[in-house]
């Protein structure tokens, strides 16, 4: 509403500029002025319409041909002083003063727009921060905002800095949120809660970015591209996207690597042989450690204590405080039992 209100009032002021400036050109008397008013307001249009054509243009590609169009101009005019030094008609060099900032400018630009990758000082994207304080940014990509663990890993205060989500795959979790199919539609949506949920989270603040680099149809190929800009991370589980930002050496933190690397070292039904060490706290509980100091809590061991036995782990239990693993006694197979009641027998 704010925008076309500007451009009806930017019509009528360029009408009235148009209706002035006719009165000041040596017209022949003859032509009306409100001519003039009409050209005005046919070139304010004018402008408009290359304004909307415009609105597709990345902010980060017309601040790079900016630049760009800037050292044109410099190189532009550094040649034409060496121009200059040479003896030549003033017509001569004029005509290459026209050609030298001609071609040095659009060079500038086109250079400039096919290397942005290496502008690190781009306007848009210049952070000004404390010397002794580092932002740090995390991109998420559709398929982590789904999943949802992220939002327990934000909650345990492992992440610190700001999570970004970009223009982009908001509008692709709209567009899942939206569709006809109930499974995606369910997984959109649980997107935008898990979105709403990190929002809400203490010590978590969530950004949505802006650029939408509208030369790149895939939402990876942005992600790749908008983490090369912004010098910072992806946290995804998506394994080609893991694939594809490896090999445009942009770093990636994935969801799934992070649940590997914390799986349980044991898993029940698992048997192993451990040295039953003390009494446990409950009747006939007999307890062992793993040398990384894990607690086995192990039923009807008290009577194995400072003896190796083979047990069979029951469960395991991963709270904040650490984890403890539930296992029982393995009994010996018949032959065992045989060779032990002779023995008893014989003795």
């Amino acid at each position: 509403m704010t925008i076309n209100f500007i451009r009806i009032f930017f019509l009528i002021l360029s009408s009235i500029c148009g209706y002035y400036l006719w009165s000041f050109l040596p017209i022949s008397p003859g032509i009306p002025l409100f001519f003039g008013a009409i050209a005005g307001f046919f070139a304010g249009l004018l402008l408009m319409f290359m304004e909307v054509k415009l609105e597709g243009v990345s902010l980060r590609n017309l601040s790079t041909s900016a630049f760009g169009l800037i050292f044109g101009f410099f190189m532009a005019w550094m040649v034409t002083l060496i121009v200059k030094l040479v003896p030549m008609n003033e017509v001569y060099y004029s005509v290459f003063r026209v050609i030298f900032t001609l071609v040095f400018c659009y060079l500038g630009m086109v250079i400039a727009i096919k290397g942005k990758d290496e502008f690190n000082l781009v306007i848009p994207y210049v952070r000004f921060t404390r010397e002794d304080r580092s932002e740090q940014l995390y991109l998420l990509d559709t398929s982590v905002i789904i999943d949802g663990r992220i939002a327990g890993i934000c909650e345990t205060g492992f992440l610190e800095g700001k999570l970004v989500v970009p223009r982009f795959v908001l509008q692709e979790l709209q567009y899942i949120a939206d569709s006809p199919d109930d499974s995606k539609r369910n997984r959109g949506r649980r997107g935008l809660d898990m979105l709403e949920k990190l929002r809400g989270l203490d010590g978590s603040e969530v950004v949505i970015h802006e650029e939408r680099l509208a030369d790149i149809k895939d939402v990876d190929s942005k992600l790749v591209r908008l983490a090369k800009i912004l010098n910072t991370s992806i946290i995804t589980n998506d394994f080609n996207l893991n694939k594809v930002a490896k090999l445009e050496n942009v770093s990636i933190l994935n969801i799934n690597d992070l649940a590997n690397s914390l799986r349980p070292v044991v898993f029940p039904g698992e048997g192993i042989n451990v040295y039953i060490r003390k009494e446990g706290k409950e009747k006939n509980q007999g307890v062992a450690f793993m040398d990384d100091g894990t607690m086995i809590v192990v039923d009807n061991a008290k009577k194995m204590i400072g003896k190796n036995v083979n047990i069979s782990v029951t469960s395991v239990l991963q709270t904040s405080a650490g984890k403890m693993i539930f296992a029982a006694l393995v009994e010996r197979d018949d032959s065992q039992k045989r060779h032990a009641r002779a023995n008893r027998a014989n003795g």
